[in-house]
């Protein structure tokens, strides 16, 4: 019997001590600037180049897994491109990532990388060539367990 209750307590402060270890428990913060080599509006050249692709983050809404805030599509005078998550916030998890992609299910992605933090302003590369028409929905993706913590669609504006 001495040995069940022992049993019991080192599995009851295992699970607990795994419970406040997870990240779900903790928030990790970041506040990157915008790149000052933006593009200002009045040097695009072409008229059919968006001037920006805007979205906004909307959560998965299961009572676990969330994601608020902005995302944009900022263009450089150096030709890069990159997407920036604004007053973003989600809920922490293992293993995010950052991904564009042509649905919300992750069947065809551009890997932007992992996510940086879960709270606050954030930067990533697109990489050359990449086709924003196409891969025009935001995704924060748990890769490990292949779950969707929230998305957002990017929408052209001229």
């Amino acid at each position: 019997m001495n040995k069940f209750i022992i049993v019991s307590v080192v599995a009851a402060v295992a699970g607990i001590s795994v419970a406040f270890a997870s990240p779900l428990f903790y928030d990790t913060e970041i506040n990157e600037s915008i790149p000052i080599t933006m593009v200002k509006e009045d040097t695009m050249v072409k008229e059919d180049i968006p001037k920006s692709y805007d979205g906004v983050f909307v959560g998965v809404n299961d009572g676990v897994h969330s994601a608020e805030g902005q995302s944009k599509v900022i263009f450089l005078d150096d030709g890069r491109e990159i997407l920036r998550l604004e007053n973003f916030k989600s809920t922490n998890g293992p293993d995010l990532y950052v991904y564009l992609s042509t649905d919300t299910d992750a069947t065809d992605i551009v890997n932007l990388g992992k996510l940086k933090a879960n709270v606050g302003n954030q930067n990533y590369d697109i990489p050359e060539g990449t086709d924003l028409e196409k891969y025009n929905k935001v995704l924060i993706w748990c890769k490990s367990f292949s779950v969707l913590f929230g998305s957002s669609d990017l929408t052209a504006l001229l």
